[in-house]
């Protein structure tokens, strides 16, 4: 059982390798990385085995590890079966939900989750994330809400790009259109809304990756998360 300094260690190296503050494709420098986190390698190598079962690393024998790519493939891939999984989720959550908890997910959607105008890139992400996440909570199947939350840490750093390229919705119509679909008990409905809010084209993917890779080498990752959503309107 890992120890709570594996536990920060996994958290400080899991975010690192979400955001692509670690460039894709790179070895892994262990010696490097233990001295900038002060510790030594033998959590921090077992923090990154936990990270290679969560496919946020690669490990090669005899070579170490590598930080993920970032191919629009993969991108693809994961968003793709992110909208099955949430698809399902939708229909679940009008099966199973009570109404409390639906009115519940409504006015948290209402009170953080519409006006996303000043927030930067990465707090206006995690409120969207928050209103999937709810609803995967409400299909009550938790091996459902994992994989999501996996999912949703893969795709990240392409969702803060993909926000920083588009022009953001303030009233968020799709979350409302949505959310109105699950209180009517409306599951075709809540799960053709929520499949079209997710789904992207292979040539958006690729679009995305490319500014990506750009931000990573020229920029910095983390310019990306921090810029302010200045323009929110529909």
């Amino acid at each position: 059982m890992a120890g709570p300094r594996v536990d920060d260690i996994y958290d400080q190296v899991k975010a690192m390798a979400v955001s692509f503050r670690l460039r894709p494709g790179d070895r892994l420098n262990e010696v490097a990385l233990s001295r900038d986190l002060g510790v030594s390698r033998t959590p921090l190598r077992e923090a990154l085995n936990r990270l290679v079962a969560e496919r946020l690393f690669d490990f090669r024998p005899g070579q170490g590890f590598f930080c993920r790519p970032l191919d629009a493939q993969s991108v693809f891939d994961l968003f793709e079966l992110r909208q099955i999984i949430e698809s399902a989720a939708a229909r679940s959550a009008c099966a199973r939900a009570t109404d409390e908890d639906l009115q519940k997910l409504r006015d948290e959607l209402y009170e953080t989750g519409i006006d996303i105008t000043g927030l930067t890139i990465e707090e206006a992400v995690a409120r969207d994330e928050a209103f999937h996440l709810g609803i995967a909570k409400l299909s009550g199947n938790m091996e459902l809400l994992q994989t999501l939350t996996r999912i949703n840490e893969r795709i990240r750093y392409i969702r803060w790009i993909s926000m920083s390229m588009d022009r953001v919705q303030k009233s968020k119509d799709e979350h409302k259109h949505v959310m109105q679909a699950l209180l009517d008990r409306d599951a075709d409905e809540a799960a053709r809304v929520l499949a079209a809010h997710i789904t992207k084209r292979m040539d958006q993917v690729q679009d995305a990756v490319r500014h990506g890779i750009t931000s990573i080498y020229m920029e910095g990752a983390e310019d990306i998360s921090t810029r302010i959503v200045e323009e929110a309107q529909g």
